[in-house]
């Protein structure tokens, strides 16, 4: 996608090929900023820090941070002490773990003096599939967006959660992928954007990117998306998915599960963008089964923007004498979902399955193997 008319990435690597550069997510929209990674830390402060976020772009930071780490000790401890560290970073979001074994297992039998420049090739790669799914899935959704304005004269209304584009990915997202497609394609469609709090990710980042493309947007409080279904103001709602279980839970930011009871309440279609690997295959129940980030208590109690002199702050929001709970997430459950939106195709809230059958045979397999393994 394209920033004042350069085309950017959310992740790329430098032409001295040890070290990765990344947009700081932090000071959007205000300031347009890149920072340089060059170590193990440095990746790891990027994702905790949310100056990367989003479940596939964290998955492609952790893949490089691992190389970068393999740069300085390329032993098995240091790799797997590595992998450790950074899967700690954001316990929620299945992209992560997936991403870091699938580079640790490419590189494991390789000598130690080649695994860091296998790593970072990898790495390289993981992002390049991560653009082809996000644009499939975005082909997908198109499809949809085009049926439901086909189904209403005038522009077709859609409300998104969270940030799920190109910012959340390496390049097009995942909920927004199908929006900017339709945009592209001469459909008349118009964005409605929760603001996201706590962190304001819709406010600031899906603003910001849909302003640069030209979709037409408007911002809302969170809890103003329940009163526009009410009143026939939404047509569609598309978000994102942090972990969806092999069943159809999904684990998106916090605030997503009252959407879809709101869509559910109203009859809006209420469609979750999925790249497969976002999908965790084992597990099935969502609510039992998948940990829950609970980030500082200060993102609650503090809000971050600029002033009319146009200097970057953040202010007390809250008494000081007040405790605040910050989960970061939720679970929807799969009977408030209507249906996915994969690189594969749509899929029905049960019918992941079906379109990912070598995902699923896999994990059944790995489960058959580990019982037995445990078994007296």
């Amino acid at each position: 996608m394209k920033v004042d008319g350069t085309a950017y990435r959310s992740i790329w690597s430098e032409a001295d090929g040890r070290a990765v550069r990344i947009i700081d997510q932090t000071c959007l929209p205000h300031r347009f900023e890149t920072v340089r990674l060059e170590s193990l830390e440095d990746t790891a402060h990027a994702i905790r820090a949310m100056l990367v976020r989003g479940a596939p772009l964290i998955g492609a930071t952790g893949a490089y941070g691992l190389a970068l780490a393999l740069f300085r000790d390329p032993s098995d401890a240091g790799l797997e002490d590595a992998w450790r560290f950074l899967l700690a970073t954001r316990p929620t979001g299945a992209n992560l773990a997936w991403a870091l074994e699938d580079v640790a297992a490419r590189v494991r039998p390789l000598p130690p003096a080649e695994r860091a420049t296998a790593a970072f090739q990898r790495a390289g790669a993981l992002c390049d599939e991560d653009v082809a799914i996000n644009y499939a899935i975005g082909g997908h959704g198109l499809e949809l967006v085009r049926a439901a304005a086909a189904r209403k004269p005038g522009r077709l209304d859609i409300l998104t959660h969270c940030n799920a584009g190109w910012l959340a990915t390496v390049d097009w997202g995942t909920a927004l992928a199908p929006i900017y497609r339709a945009h592209d394609d001469g459909i008349e469609v118009h964005v409605w954007v929760d603001e996201t709090r706590p962190r304001n990710q819709g406010a600031h980042l899906t603003a910001w990117e849909l302003g640069r493309h030209g979709v037409p947007h408007t911002v809302i409080v969170d809890n103003a998306a329940g009163h526009l279904m009410q009143r026939g103001l939404v047509d569609l709602c598309i978000v994102g998915t942090d972990r969806t279980t092999a069943a159809g839970d999904v684990c998106n930011k916090i605030g997503t599960y009252t959407k879809a009871l709101a869509a559910h309440d109203n009859g809006v279609p209420f469609h979750v963008a999925l790249p497969s690997p976002t999908i965790d295959w084992t597990v099935s129940d969502g609510l039992t089964s998948i940990p829950i980030e609970e980030r500082d208590p200060s993102e609650v109690q503090r809000v971050w923007g600029r002033t009319e002199d146009g200097t970057l702050t953040s202010v007390a929001v809250t008494p000081p004498s007040s405790a605040a709970a910050n989960y970061a997430f939720d679970i929807t459950p799969a009977w408030l979902v209507t249906g996915f939106i994969t690189e594969r195709g749509l899929a029905a809230p049960d019918g992941l399955g079906r379109l990912f059958p070598e995902y699923q045979a896999a994990a059944e397999q790995k489960r058959t193997t580990s019982h037995a393994h445990h078994s007296p």
